[in-house]
């Protein structure tokens, strides 16, 4: 994915990038045939889910697996073993998958994240057998998929919001705000009554989402403004939305509205800092 997002072809890109998504996510069931070694692995400890995802040396998608969790809470591990045993299943299926060890990984976390808090982070991979290459802010790994010139990429994720603005190609700044999916589903289950798990499905089923959208659309709305705060009049032209909870129906046109600048959701939004952690894996020894 090198193709740097310019300004006037969002569109265009966007397409490209929808079908580089599209393409991993069949993955899953239909794992690349043929691949060249050694093999990286995107770590990804998210707050509703964890997803292991593995490019070749080439930077073509393999494979990919996930697992719901409640391992990390606002970007931060809370449960060491648990987080721990669930990357190491998911290790094991996808070697299982493969035929292959996977040895090598990165891991991302929040921007602004201190280095203990990143250092949990490490830890949980390579308490599950992995040799850890680096650790990389999760908007700027999504970036390595969408590969944004001018622009900020938005990293929703269960409990933070990450942003990273770009310009000519390059990182200008970045932030982290405690706002994301949990939120969401905070408001749906006080508004339902209902448990918080039954609001996370409920989220999740598009047949319901615009039903809840008025609910909901508050969060969104501040979700917004944060990232009208941060991009303020630096130029960035437009907002690129990643993480799982962007796959709400019409979250991208109420943060579009507020922030005053289009907002675009690839396909698949969740895959995309997954597979941008393990396109970040530094290759041992090069």
């Amino acid at each position: 994915m090198n193709n740097l997002l310019g300004c006037g072809d969002a569109p265009a890109v966007i397409e490209r990038v929808n079908r580089f998504l599209e393409g991993a996510f069949r993955t899953r069931e239909e794992p690349l045939g043929e691949f060249s070694c050694p093999l990286m692995v995107g770590v990804d400890l998210g707050t509703a889910s964890v997803v292991l995802a593995v490019v070749d040396l080439e930077g073509r998608v393999v494979s990919w697996e996930m697992e719901e969790a409640s391992v990390v809470r606002d970007g931060l591990v809370v449960d060491f073993a648990g987080a721990a045993g669930i990357v190491r299943r998911l290790k094991g299926i996808l070697e299982e998958r493969l035929g292959v060890e996977l040895e090598m990984a990165a891991v991302a976390v929040p921007p602004g994240t201190s280095s203990r808090d990143s250092a949990a982070h490490r830890y949980v991979a390579e308490g599950a057998g992995f040799n850890v290459q680096g650790v990389l802010d999760e908007p700027t790994a999504a970036n390595l998929v969408l590969g944004v010139s001018d622009g900020a990429v938005v990293d929703i994720g269960g409990g933070t919001t990450g942003i990273a603005l770009f310009r000519d190609g390059k990182l200008v700044s970045v932030a982290d705000e405690p706002t994301g999916g949990t939120h969401v589903s905070l408001v749906i289950a006080g508004n339902r009554g209902i448990s918080l798990e039954d609001a996370e499905a409920l989220k999740r089923d598009p047949r319901m989402q615009s039903e809840l959208m008025p609910v909901v659309k508050p969060v969104f709305q501040k979700m917004g403004t944060i990232i009208k705060r941060f991009v303020g009049d630096d130029g960035a032209g437009r907002v690129f939305l990643v993480g799982g909870t962007c796959s709400f129906s019409r979250m991208d046109q109420v943060i579009s509205a507020e922030v005053g600048l289009p907002a675009f959701v690839p396909s698949c939004p969740f895959l995309v800092t997954p597979l941008g952690i393990a396109l970040g894996c530094p290759v041992q020894g090069s």
